[in-house]
């Protein structure tokens, strides 16, 4: 009698922290190690390798320029920063999902697959991002490029993962003091 009511007080503590368990973008924040574990561009990298013929895209695709200065960067405000994420990521999203729909190898279009459903994970996490302030419009000052290489697309994608969103992620590590 005494092990059940153990038990049941047991679950009872178990229930109550069980939705606090549940991953918010903030974590993705907080976690340097869950950022480069969701990095799945030498993943990709590596599938193309088996995968003949998937470099050359059906169609060329907008890709968003990633370049970033520290200097210019450090002068934009929170909201400045994540709507430039957000904009690269958009227009990256949109062009992956047009050439996929346009490609006839199975296996490419599964490279594209996948990296299409890991920008829209990052879209997802930057759009939730606890960021206080109006949305802005992204800086039109570094203008976006044409390619039809998904080799180019894909080193394209890893300088953003580790530029702007890298940056974006380490500018909000004071949230995770808050969070503890």
């Amino acid at each position: 009698m005494a092990l059940s009511r153990i038990l049941l007080l047991l679950l009872c503590v178990v229930s109550f922290e069980v939705p606090n368990a549940k991953t918010r973008p903030i974590d993705f924040v907080c976690n340097a190690h869950a950022r480069r574990h969701m990095d799945n561009v030498k993943d990709l990298e590596v599938a193309m390798v088996d995968c003949s013929g998937s470099d050359q895209l059906p169609s060329s695709l907008q890709i968003p320029c990633v370049r970033i200065l520290k200097a210019s960067w450090d002068h934009k405000s929170l909201q400045q920063k994540r709507a430039e994420v957000r904009g690269a990521l958009g227009v990256l999203l949109d062009g992956v999902g047009r050439v996929r729909k346009e490609t006839k190898l199975s296996c490419q279009s599964s490279l594209l697959e996948r990296l299409e459903h890991g920008i829209t994970n990052y879209l997802h996490i930057v759009t939730k991002l606890d960021i206080k302030g109006d949305l802005t419009d992204p800086d039109p000052g570094c203008p976006s490029q044409q390619s039809r290489s998904l080799t180019q697309v894909l080193q394209l994608y890893g300088r953003l993962l580790r530029g702007k969103l890298e940056w974006l992620s380490l500018d909000l590590r004071d949230s995770c003091l808050d969070q503890r």
